[in-house]
């Protein structure tokens, strides 16, 4: 009894330290599972909700509300609100061994079972967890980020705990599926469809990324923009501009750009080509059967239209995921769509750099640019480039969007207009944010002029702009700060 008792103190401990969690889940009661001790553990009476979470430990899931807290608790940043209490929380340090309080304790009753099982096949080789708790806790951080306030995120984080431990153990055991997602319509700068996810499949998105992305990027070209950390359209732009400076020796020699964008790119997307892209890199059975899961499932299948379906008609046929063959297309707004479509088309970044050998070239999700002083050196880059992506990749070039002239003429890329010495906004964009700005309810004029001049700020010529912007925001009774970067919501 007392080499049973030292062993449930040991996994008790582990719980409790935040350390990686064991293959079952120790504190759940399986038929056939045997209950070799009890133990008295002393915790801190921290709010109400402690008796909820210090009772007798003999309901499922609810037995692992003990061990999560810490780690969540532990995991709030300041000012960050705790599900059980609903109300910010400071860090709380977590000891090894006993938890005492300072305040009150309560003595609570906890099980430990000794299982005989075998390890689940879904763990992968001899037996490892294939991921830690910590990770799955790291991953909802992650997902909550500018979101924390929708329904499916208030949702989830209601029952936070229970939530994250069933969805450690569906990982786990093999059994998670997507549930249902929800389809909407947006009608600027063009209609299409985006697909958003439900918040726990969210979260797995984000598990499997934050895993597996690091050795993607690490072989990604330094001109391959969007959806990578730090590439975004300012990245872009810069870049861009910096090359064309390059090339045309400060905009002393005739340098000429062709520019291609890929039809119907998301849609389009061969899913079987696209594994064997990740599959080349994942080498971990497990992790590659939960790239399968994702990458495989058809959201066509239970989902939630929201808007009017009278928004549908206005997404052209051949734009729309319901159109396609189940083995082609993502569905855009995910998380996981943005980093597979740069997986799928890196293999153009290094047909580019490596056989056609173009020293200038930018790629921002599927318009890419080259430059050269040669235009028949960039027709035949075209030939070849349309070739590859045909017969390697299975999609299109846009002949309506392919363009060859001077950079002289000024280069419209990523919403920036890049003419000799001086990089502006694109026209349509800043006639959008006028237009906007004047017709929007009174409520939102805050976050839509902060949001464009945001946006203005990132060209470097954009102060006339910003300040035809502000006079817009000041005839809204809004007030901007002098540098026209910034208005403030109106005093009641």
């Amino acid at each position: 009894m007392q080499t049973q008792s030292n062993s449930l103190t040991k996994s008790v401990n582990k719980h409790m330290d935040g350390v990686k969690m064991p293959h079952r889940s120790p504190l759940l009661d399986r038929q056939g599972d045997q209950v070799c001790a009890t133990l008295n553990l002393v915790v801190p009476l921290a709010h109400e909700a402690t008796d909820m979470r210090t009772a007798d430990t003999t309901d499922g899931v609810q037995d692992w509300s003990g061990a999560v807290s810490p780690l969540i608790g532990e995991s709030l940043l300041q000012g960050d609100v705790d599900s059980t209490n609903g109300r910010s929380t400071r860090t709380i340090p977590i000891m090894r061994g006993t938890r005492i309080s300072a305040t009150a304790t309560r003595t609570t009753t906890t099980r430990s079972i000794v299982s005989e099982h075998a390890p689940s096949a879904a763990y992968g080789d001899a037996g490892i967890s294939p991921f830690s708790f910590e990770e799955l806790v790291k991953a909802y951080f992650d997902c909550r980020k500018s979101k924390r306030n929708t329904p499916s995120a208030l949702a989830f984080e209601q029952n936070l705990e229970r939530n994250l431990i069933r969805l450690n153990d569906d990982l786990l055991d093999g059994s998670y599926a997507p549930g249902r997602s929800v389809c909407f319509i947006v009608t600027r700068p063009k209609a299409r469809e985006v697909w958003a996810a439900d918040f726990r499949d969210r979260v797995v998105h984000h598990l499997l990324y934050n895993r597996i992305s690091p050795r993607f990027y690490a072989s990604f070209i330094p001109d391959s923009c969007a959806c990578i950390p730090g590439r975004g359209t300012m990245y872009a732009g810069k870049r861009l501009e910096s090359k064309i400076r390059s090339a045309s020796q400060n905009w002393s020699k005739p340098t000429f750009y062709l520019k291609m964008d890929l039809a119907n790119f998301f849609v389009s997307i061969d899913k079987e080509v696209l594994r064997g892209q990740i599959a080349a890199r994942v080498t971990e059975s497990w992790w590659m059967a939960l790239v399968d899961t994702i990458l495989f499932h058809d959201p066509r299948l239970n989902f939630e239209l929201r808007g009017s379906p009278d928004l549908m008609e206005r997404v052209p046929p051949h734009k729309r995921l319901h159109n396609q063959p189940a083995h082609l297309g993502l569905p855009i707004g995910n998380l996981s769509s943005q980093f597979f479509a740069n997986i799928y088309l890196d293999a153009l970044d290094q047909f580019v750099k490596h056989q056609i050998r173009a020293k200038y070239y930018i790629r921002y999700v599927d318009d890419f640019l080259l430059l050269n002083d040669s235009p028949a050196e960039l027709n035949n880059a075209l030939n070849r480039i349309n070739n590859f992506v045909e017969t390697r990749l299975h999609v299109k070039l846009n002949p309506t969007k392919t363009i060859l002239q001077p950079v002289a003429r000024g280069v419209d890329f990523v919403g920036h207009v890049i003419k000799p010495w001086v990089r502006t906004t694109r026209r349509r964009t800043f006639n959008e944010a006028l237009s906007r700005i004047a017709g929007v309810d009174a409520s939102d004029v805050f976050t839509t002029a902060n949001s464009y001049f945001g946006l203005l700020r990132q060209a470097g010529a954009s102060h006339i702009d910003r300040a035809k912007i502000a006079n817009a925001v000041l005839r809204r009774g809004h007030v901007v700060n002098k540098e026209f970067t910034k208005t403030f919501r109106r005093s009641l």
